[in-house]
């Protein structure tokens, strides 16, 4: 099957012919026909993250139908669409797992990272940790959901009772999680690269109540800042934004070093937080919002090949909304 591989010697993935895989008891055999691209696939392939399998075939946002179910997989049916995301299976056994923290895991595997994923035109994964999809997108709608749907799902929920909400990063977590944040009657605040004008535009459309650039004050104080870009100078500026006993949270994977800032900013029980993974249980109730809301799911498609000119365009800013592989021609 065609695939696109990272082995580590470059900073790019290489086009390959590779073995099927073979299903195994639990697992399901799945026809991509979709995978989103993230920026955690970025940062596999520019070494910010170590320890990949290698070579491995990236992509965790994966949409697919069910082509063959291994024993005790019963729960799906063949040509099922089904979704793949980030968590790929955990040990279920560690005190994180039996304390209902499963995105904490002290042995985890991550699909495209420590198990292959979804840039190829089949792949396996553990059927406990798939999902069903909503069916109101289309699958290539639908990919970014899985990871940057779900992180920036959790990211707001970290952020609780929040009425006032800014948006560091608008990108493809942003533009999702703004508008369920709209839906849900917050007001947000959207912060891009400065003189983004298109992607503050786009943050108004979304319904953003105020865009502007990261070195720019909101009109008012903020509750919570949830930053998706991975600039770890955004913390302090952040905190300058909040109001007091307002968080912030860190929705990346993967962020530079946080440069030293007075006390005085953290002071009046302001948080900082990090968003880990997702849980089975994140995947569920977000996929039942999205059926809900109807979100507009910005996409940017690229064919499978396409992948490293997909991966250097969200490197260097120039995709709004989400980038998205299509894998069955």
């Amino acid at each position: 099957m065609r695939a696109m591989l990272y082995d580590g010697t470059a900073a790019r993935l290489r086009a390959a012919e590779v073995e099927e895989p073979l299903v195994g008891p639990g697992q399901l055999l799945i026809d991509v026909t979709a995978c989103g691209v993230c920026r955690t696939d970025l940062h596999v392939v520019d070494g910010d993250l170590g320890h990949p399998k290698r070579p491995v075939i990236p992509g965790h946002e994966v949409v697919g139908r069910v082509a063959t179910i291994g024993t005790g997989a019963e729960r799906f049916s063949i040509g099922e669409r089904v979704g793949v995301p980030w968590l790929g299976h955990t040990c279920g056994q560690c005190p994180y797992c039996t304390s209902h923290r499963e995105n904490l895991c002290d042995a985890p595997g991550f699909t495209g990272y420590t198990v292959d994923g979804g840039y190829a035109e089949r792949m396996v994964a553990d059927s406990r940790f798939c999902l069903r999809l909503p069916s109101r997108y289309t699958d290539f709608e639908v990919a970014p959901l899985l990871c940057a749907g779900l992180i920036g799902y959790r990211a707001l929920s970290m952020a609780g009772h929040a009425r006032r909400v800014g948006i560091y990063g608008f990108g493809a977590a942003a533009h999702i999680v703004a508008q369920v944040a709209h839906h849900q009657k917050r007001t947000v605040y959207a912060f891009t690269r400065p003189g983004d004008t298109v992607a503050q535009r786009f943050a108004l459309q979304l319904g953003a109540a105020w865009a502007g650039s990261s070195n720019e004050r909101a009109p008012d104080e903020l509750d919570a800042a949830l930053i998706f870009a991975p600039a770890g100078e955004l913390v302090p500026t952040a905190l300058r934004a909040l109001a007091k006993g307002g968080i912030v949270v860190c929705g990346g994977i993967h962020m530079s070093d946080i440069p030293s800032f007075p006390y005085a900013l953290l002071w009046g029980e302001r948080r900082i937080a990090s968003v880990a993974n997702l849980t089975r249980a994140d995947g569920q109730a977000f996929m039942t919002l999205a059926e809900d809301i109807p979100l507009r799911v910005q996409t940017h498609i690229y064919s499978l090949t396409e992948a490293n000119q997909a991966l250097t365009d969200l490197r260097e800013g120039r995709v709004v909304g989400a980038a998205v592989l299509r894998v069955a021609e």
